[in-house]
């Protein structure tokens, strides 16, 4: 899995560091998305998908490879 997260069109309101935090934060300044880890672990694979289908911005893309 590849996670990429687009920070232009992030509102910020924070979903995905709520469902996984391992691989997401939010910038102190702004509370937009950042990416902690853009090839998680298997044992985080459907925590980081289902931060991805809860994004109110769809923000975040994930590859299955």
């Amino acid at each position: 899995m590849k996670v990429e997260v687009d920070q232009d069109v992030c509102v910020g309101s924070g979903q995905c560091l709520l469902t996984a935090p391992d691989v997401f934060d939010q910038r102190d300044a702004d509370a937009i998305v950042e990416l902690l880890d853009a090839e998680p672990p298997a044992a985080q694979h459907q925590v980081v998908r289902h931060a991805a289908a809860g994004c109110p911005a769809a923000a975040i893309t994930v590859h299955e490879t």
